[in-house]
């Protein structure tokens, strides 16, 4: 909880530096982040070859790991399907495809405004981050109640990157391999499932 808290912190502080204060050095430079990012997957990687033990989880696994992202894939279309007939302007393959996204918002956003339009480039960029934000910060809950793999399936794409380090902390570095790997399919699936049910 307390971490939670932390991170809306930061956050909020972020949100209110970029908005009130003269902040164009930090928002014009995108390498910031990505040299952050890195470092933090750095000392990640550095936490699992100190205990190779964690590799023992993919032997032990070995094809059944494929469930896991089969499993997010599933549950975010069942998900965004029955959300789909809230939404009059929306049709059905337009919310799928804004649920292909699986949280990377960058090129799902992208692909989704050239086939589309803004309007629902702009949704599809929201849907994803608030994705993002909702592993971030509620990693804890969803470990306590769902289990070790709920943040790996809610983070989709960006358990490989942006939401590993808070996966790691509160499922275990023994499941850092297998939110790499559902990442990693993930990503690699989006511009291919967006693009079907928009085509």
């Amino acid at each position: 909880m307390k971490s939670s808290i932390v991170i809306i912190i930061f956050f909020a502080l972020g949100i209110f530096l970029g908005y009130f204060v003269d902040a164009e050095m930090l928002k014009s430079d995108d390498k910031l982040s990505t040299y952050a990012l890195h470092f933090l997957l750095f000392l990640i990687g550095i936490s699992i070859g100190a205990d190779l033990k964690v590799f023992r989880i993919i032997k032990k696994l070995h094809y059944r790991i494929l469930f896991v992202p089969v499993s997010v894939i599933a549950g975010t279309f069942i998900g965004v399907a029955s959300v789909s007939f809230l939404f009059e302007s929306i049709s059905l393959n337009e919310c799928l495809a804004v649920g292909s996204g699986f949280g990377y918002y960058s090129l799902s956003s992208i692909y989704i405004t050239e086939l589309r339009g803004e309007t629902l480039g702009v949704i599809a960029l929201l849907s994803n981050i608030i994705r993002e934000v909702i592993t971030l910060i509620g990693s804890p809950f969803l470990t306590k109640y769902f289990g070790n793999l709920a943040p790996i399936a809610s983070g989709g794409a960006t358990s490989m990157d942006t939401t590993l380090p808070i996966i790691t902390r509160y499922s275990g570095k023994e499941y850092a391999v297998i939110a790499v790997f559902s990442g990693t399919v993930l990503t690699i699936i989006v511009p291919f499932t967006v693009t079907l049910f928009l085509s």
